[in-house]
């Protein structure tokens, strides 16, 4: 038994002296955060949203964290719960602060402290920053703040990354060579049609923006950008104001409601069988032959999807289903612009 324990025990601290061993939890300075939390002004509001194509407050906190490797709660409510709180009369670059009766009762809205009494959240009117103590809206609502242990004014230092190889055109981390869209996420990089995050990824599992899914279409039939627009909610400033306006010109798409586009909201699969057959000028006489799916019949898309699986361009899911209401996933959408540009 005491041969056993010394064991246990020698164990014990070789791992404990073996660096490859060590973890150190991620941290960053308050004016690290702060500079990356400005960087996403004038982003606009999404309900539930988490991503830069749209942000609610909690995930907009939560998505600024995580950039440092720091996790914290889903909602508002949640993310007052921890770290440690501060008073506002000492409050520093980066501590979180709260606010309450927003549209309900209790912690019901979040922002991160900017100094001299500012802080900068995802409001109703997109990512703005106010000040505590003289905004006649937020000023009264304000509740209390929270500070993080990560955040802290030198950053603990963290192990050098190991080197990614250097990618070829048309490739990325995330997609490896037996992915079963690779091929064609390939291509269409390579064609210029496609683009990743800039770092190398890809994430083909994310949902399409109506954006994202218009300006795939603009590239891949070369159609010269549009300045004017016929939508309310696609000013001349949105990154992809040009293309949208160019596949509306070019009677391929229409916006969801009268004078609205919606183009940070997610694609569906009904949507983008409509989208490829305008703009690939698809025919079901193409095959002799056409899909039944399980789930289509009366649906609006219904002769867009019989006429994508005619020309091959899908086969539906497993099941026998389509699932036309579905958001369109990046690599699932990849796939058929290429089909769909092989077919023309």
């Amino acid at each position: 038994m005491k041969k056993r324990l010394m064991l246990m025990i020698i164990a014990v601290l070789l791992l404990s002296a073996n660096p490859f061993n060590a973890t150190e939890a991620s941290a960053a300075t308050p004016n690290e955060i702060t500079t990356y939390a400005n960087k996403f002004k004038g982003t606009p509001y999404k309900f539930g949203g988490t991503t830069p194509s749209g942000f609610d407050c909690s995930g907009y906190l939560r998505y600024v964290y995580n950039n440092f490797g720091i996790s914290i709660p889903r909602t508002a409510a949640e993310q007052y719960k921890i770290g440690t709180g501060v008073s506002k009369s000492n409050l520093k670059e980066g501590d979180m602060v709260f606010f309450s009766g927003t549209y309900k009762a209790g912690i019901s809205h979040a922002g991160i402290y900017v100094g001299n009494g500012n802080f900068i959240s995802a409001t109703s009117s997109g990512v703005t920053i106010a000040n505590l103590n003289t905004n006649s809206y937020w000023a009264p609502k304000y509740t209390g703040a929270r500070r993080l242990n990560e955040v802290k004014d030198s950053a603990t230092p963290v192990a050098k990354p190991v080197s990614k190889p250097v990618l070829a055109v048309g490739q990325y981390y995330d997609v490896p060579t037996g992915y079963w869209a690779a091929n064609e996420i390939k291509v269409l990089t390579a064609k210029g049609v496609l683009t990743g995050d800039g770092s190398g990824i890809f994430k083909p599992n994310d949902n399409v923006s109506r954006a994202e899914a218009a300006t795939i279409i603009a590239r891949a039939l070369k159609l010269a950008p549009v300045k004017s627009s016929a939508f309310k909610d696609v000013p001349a400033s949105h990154w992809a104001a040009g293309n949208i306006n160019a596949v509306m010109k070019a009677g391929i798409v229409n916006g969801r409601s009268p004078g609205y586009f919606a183009p940070n909201e997610y694609i569906t699969r009904g949507e983008i069988s409509k989208l490829l057959t305008n703009a690939f000028g698809m025919t079901s006489a193409a095959s002799s032959s056409s899909a039944s799916f399980t789930d289509i019949k009366g649906h609006w898309a219904e002769s867009s999807i019989i006429t994508l699986a005619a020309n091959k361009v899908t086969t539906g899911h497993k099941d026998g289903s389509f699932q036309p209401n579905a958001n369109a996933k990046r690599a699932e959408y990849t796939a058929f612009v290429y089909r769909s540009i092989e077919n023309n």
